[in-house]
C-alpha cells in the first residue's frame, strides 16, 4: 500500500488527534468529578465506580477489532463513526439525571473510542514516510501524554465553576469541530488486500479481554471472590486466559488471521508491548498522588490539577524533540531515560510527601515525572509501530493500545488493592495510638470512625464531619485529620513502590531493543 497524499499530513494527524485528545483524557477526568456525582446522582458508590470503570472496559475491550475493522472497512470510515458516537454519548453523559443512564452513556463512550483510537495511530504509517514517523509519533505521543495527566486539571476547572455534567457538554462542540477538520483534512485509507473477517477469532478475543479486564477493574470491589451464584473474580480472570490461549491457536492455524502473530516476531514490537504494559501500570501512581494533594493537603480539584499541570506542559514541549531525535536514532535510549525520569519522579513524590508539607515541595517531583511521560511516550510508540509497514499498521496499533489499556487496568487493581490494604492496616495503628488522648468513652469509637475511611481504593479522604458538639468533637476532628495523613502517607509511599518497580523493571527489557539508526529525512 502506499502512502496517501493529503494537503499536509500535519493537518491530517492534528485534526485526528483532536479526537484521540478527548478519548484519552475521559479516562481520567471523571475521578475529579466523583464527589460531585455522588452528591447530584444521589448514587452508591458501587454506581460511581462503574461509571469509572464502564469507559475502561468498553474501550479497552474493542481495540483489536476495530483495528481490523479499519484496515477492511477504511479507516477514516471507523474513525468518523467512533468520533459520531462518542461526541453522541458525550452528549447523553451530560443529560443523565441517574446513575444508571449515566454507566449506559459511558459505555456507549467507550464503544466510540475504541473505534477511533487504532485509527489514530495507524494513519501516521500512512501519512508520513518512515524517515519522517518519529516527529509525527511525538506529535501523537504527546496529546496521549499530556491528556492523561490533564484531566485533574481539566475537571478540576470544570467542576469547580459549572458543574460535572460540563465535563462531558464540552466534548459536544469539540467533537463537531473535530468531526469537520476529519472530514476536510483526512483521506480515506484501507489495506490494500481484502481481509476475511475473522467470527471465532473476535468472539474468542473479545470474551478474553472482557473477562479478564471486568476482572482486574472490579476485584477490589467484591474482594477477589464470588460476583453471583457459581460467578467469581477467579473464575473470570482464568476462563479469559484460556479464551486467550484458544484465540492464540486459532490464529496460528489461520491464514488470515486477526492479530497477524508475526508481529511478535520483531523483537522490538514484542517488547515494546511489554514496556507499554508496564507504563499503563505505572501512570496509575499519580492515582494515590491526587488523593494525597486533595485528602491530605486539602487542596481543592482545581488547586491540585494547577500543581500537577507543569507535568503536562513540560512532556508537551519534550515530546516533539524526543521524535525528532527517535527518527535519527532510533527510539531504544531515549524510552530507557524516560523510564528511568518518571521512576525518579514516583520516588521523589513518595519522599516529598508528609502530611504537614507545603504544596510547593510536590512540584520538583511532578516536573520529573512530566519529563519522563514526554520521553517514554514517544519513544515507546516509535519503538513499537515506527517499522511496521502500512498493511499491518492497523493490528499493530491495535495490540499496542490494548496492552497498555489491560497495563492501566492492572494497575488500577493492584494499586487499589495494595493502597487499600496498607492504608487500613495503617489508619488502624494511627487511630489507635491518637485514641490515647481521648476520653476512653471515645476511643473505640474513634477508632472504628478513622479506619472505615479507607475502606474504597479510589475515593478516600480525611474525616469532615463527626457527630460530637463541643471541645470533644473539634479534638476528634483534629485528631481524626492528624490520623489519615499520617496513614495515608505511609500507605503511599509503601504503595508507590509497586509502579516504581515495574517502570524500572521496563527500563531492564529495554536493553533488549535493537537499536537502530535512520537517516535525517
Amino acid at each position: 500500500m502506499t502512502r496517501l497524499s493529503t494537503r499536509s499530513p500535519w493537518l491530517g494527524l492534528g485534526a485526528l488527534c483532536l479526537g484521540l485528545f478527548m478519548i484519552l483524557l475521559d479516562t481520567t477526568i471523571v475521578n475529579i468529578a466523583v464527589p460531585n456525582m455522588l452528591t447530584s446522582l444521589h448514587a452508591g458508590l458501587d454506581q460511581i465506580l462503574w461509571i469509572v470503570n464502564i469507559y475502561i472496559l468498553a474501550y479497552a475491550v474493542p481495540l483489536i477489532v476495530a483495528s481490523r475493522l479499519g484496515d477492511r472497512f477504511g479507516r477514516k470510515r471507523l474513525y468518523v463513526t467512533g468520533l459520531v458516537v462518542f461526541t453522541v454519548a458525550s452528549a447523553l453523559c451530560g443529560l443523565a439525571d441517574t446513575g444508571g443512564s449515566l454507566i449506559a452513556a459511558r459505555a456507549l463512550q467507550g464503544v466510540g473510542a475504541a473505534l477511533m483510537n487504532p485509527q489514530t495511530l495507524a494513519f501516521i504509517s500512512v501519512l508520513f514516510p518512515a524517515e519522517k514517523r518519529g516527529a509525527a509519533f511525538g506529535m501523537w505521543s504527546a496529546v496521549a501524554g499530556v491528556s492523561t495527566i490533564a484531566g485533574p486539571l481539566l475537571g478540576g476547572l470544570i467542576v469547580e465553576k459549572l458543574d460535572w455534567h460540563w465535563i462531558f457538554f464540552v466534548n459536544v462542540p469539540v467533537g463537531a469541530v473535530g468531526l469537520l477538520l476529519v472530514l476536510l483534512w483526512v483521506p480515506e485509507s484501507r489495506t490494500a488486500t481484502a481481509h476475511r473477517f475473522d467470527p471465532l477469532g473476535v468472539v474468542l478475543l473479545t470474551g478474553a479481554l472482557a473477562a479478564v479486564t471486568f476482572g482486574l477493574l472490579e476485584g477490589s470491589r467484591y474482594h477477589w471472590g464470588t460476583i453471583a451464584g457459581p460467578l467469581s473474580i477467579p473464575l473470570l480472570l482464568g476462563g479469559g486466559c484460556v479464551l486467550l490461549a484458544a484465540f492464540v491457536l486459532v490464529q496460528l492455524r489461520s491464514t488470515d488471521p486477526l492479530v497477524p502473530l508475526g508481529l511478535f516476531a520483531h523483537r522490538n514490537f514484542a517488547l515494546a508491548n511489554v514496556v507499554a504494559t508496564a507504563v499503563g501500570f505505572a501512570m496509575v501512581s499519580l492515582l494515590p498522588l491526587m488523593i494525597f494533594l486533595q485528602g491530605v493537603l486539602g487542596l481543592t480539584p482545581l488547586q491540585a490539577g494547577l500543581l500537577t499541570a507543569p507535568a503536562s506542559v513540560i512532556a508537551s514541549a519534550i515530546a516533539p524533540f524526543a521524535g525528532f531525535r527517535a527518527d535519527r536514532t532510533g527510539g531504544k535510549y531515549l524510552l530507557m531515560a524516560g523510564l528511568l525520569s518518571f521512576a525518579a519522579g514516583i520516588g521523589a513524590a513518595a519522599l516529598v510527601a508528609k502530611p504537614d508539607i507545603s504544596s510547593w515541595w510536590v512540584l520538583p517531583a511532578v516536573a520529573v515525572l512530566g519529563v519522563g511521560i514526554g520521553l517514554l511516550f514517544t519513544s515507546m510508540t516509535t519503538v513499537a509501530v515506527g517499522d511496521v509497514t502500512p498493511e499491518l499498521s492497523g493490528a499493530a496499533s491495535g495490540v499496542f493500545n490494548t496492552t497498555r489499556q489491560l497495563g492501566q487496568a492492572l494497575g488500577t487493581a493492584a494499586v487499589g488493592a495494595l493502597l487499600q490494604s496498607t492504608l487500613h492496616h495503617s489508619l488502624g495503628d494511627e487511630a489507635t495510638r491518637l485514641s490515647a488522648q481521648l476520653p476512653d468513652a471515645y476511643r473505640a469509637g474513634f477508632v472504628k470512625a478513622i479506619t472505615a475511611t479507607g475502606d474504597n481504593p479510589l475515593y478516600v479522604q480525611a474525616p469532615k464531619h463527626i457527630g460530637v458538639p463541643g471541645p470533644v468533637g473539634e479534638q476528634l476532628r483534629q485528631l481524626g485529620t492528624e490520623a489519615f495523613g499520617n496513614a495515608f502517607v505511609e500507605a503511599m509511599r509503601w504503595t508507590l513502590l509497586l509502579p516504581l518497580g515495574f517502570t524500572l523493571l521496563a527500563a531492564v527489557f529495554c536493553f533488549g531493543l535493537k537499536p537502530r539508526r535512520r537517516t535525517a529525512g
